[in-house]
């Protein structure tokens, strides 16, 4: 049996685990867009890798995203099970037993660092193992359960893989990587708090602190466009610093203004009713692809001034 860290005596049966119990462990969806920009990273980056080892790099983010998944539902189990968007979970449906999880998150964690480390440089080892560490620390276990700001601080987590997929083929980090993590970073709050608007009560009957539960969808819409524009102006500071060129420019400028409109869509409303937030559903959906187009312009931009 395994006990839970946050509720004292609760149980996990104790039920042979499947291998596909242990993909899901590390959040292959989420891991999408973390491969993506770490991969953007990588190819942006001046300089040459051998193919290899840069498939090897791009396999670390990935091993060392899924090892923070894991570990972040190793401690969460309990608050999963009170959520139904994550009751069926390996842990809180029972499929697998704590410390298995446990064990799987350390080992990958440890093996997606030193491989790394000696694959390409202990620089690219070294921010991969301080992703790792803030995600669970910092993030799950501090951020998460105590203040309505958790998504905010706690976004640095997801914005280091095109930071790591750089320093990866450089061995540095220059003024580029350092401005893709402030998107993904200013990025990160009106993605969540988007997603975090129509499964509010999940999060309510968890009990976890998240800015609708504690202070509202008012205040929540509100943020959302706040940090909109900060991610604005994240957004157009590469080509404003002259870090990318014209493809890049239009790109983000274009996607952004999409972006502003949909998130004062979102700030104008006042509906309370998960099944009727269309609105708010189309914003999460499309910060998702915003990503994936701005960081592939990112590619193009920087193989053409190449």
């Amino acid at each position: 049996m395994a006990s839970s860290p946050l509720t004292p005596g609760a149980v996990v049966p104790a039920l042979p685990a499947h291998w596909r119990d242990f993909v899901a462990l590390t959040k292959p969806r989420v891991m999408t867009l973390v491969v993506f920009t770490g991969l953007c990273g990588l190819l942006a980056a001046p300089g040459h890798i051998h193919p290899v080892l840069g498939f090897t790099a791009i396999l670390c983010i990935a091993l060392g995203a899924g090892a923070a998944a894991a570990l972040n539902q190793w401690w969460e189990a309990d608050i999963d099970a009170k959520m139904k968007r994550t009751a069926n979970r390996p842990l809180p449906a029972g499929r697998m037993e704590r410390q298995t999880a446990l064990h799987f998150g350390v080992g990958l964690s440890f093996f997606s660092v030193i491989l790394m480390g000696m694959a390409t440089n202990w620089l690219a080892a070294a921010v991969l193992a301080v992703s790792i560490l803030f995600y669970v620390f910092i993030y799950t276990i501090w951020l998460k359960p105590r203040t309505a700001q958790n998504i905010v601080i706690g976004g640095a987590a997801g914005a280091f893989p095109p930071v790591i997929g750089w320093a990866a083929v450089t061995g540095d980090i220059s003024a580029l990587p350092v401005a893709l993590f402030m998107l993904i970073f200013f990025w990160t709050p009106p993605h969540f708090w988007a997603l975090a608007l129509f499964v509010k009560t999940d999060y309510a009957a968890a009990g976890i602190p998240m800015l609708p539960v504690v202070s509202g969808e008012v205040a929540t819409r509100r943020q959302i466009c706040f940090y909109t524009a900060i991610m604005a102006a994240a957004a157009l500071a590469p080509v404003l610093l002259h870090l990318t060129g014209a493809i890049y420019g239009t790109t983000a400028l274009l996607g952004t203004a999409l972006f502003a409109v949909m998130a004062f869509q979102v700030y104008r409303r006042r509906e309370s009713d998960p099944a009727r937030m269309a609105p708010e559903k189309r914003l999460f959906k499309y910060s998702i692809l915003y990503l994936f187009l701005l960081f592939g312009a990112v590619v193009v931009d920087r193989w053409l001034l190449a």
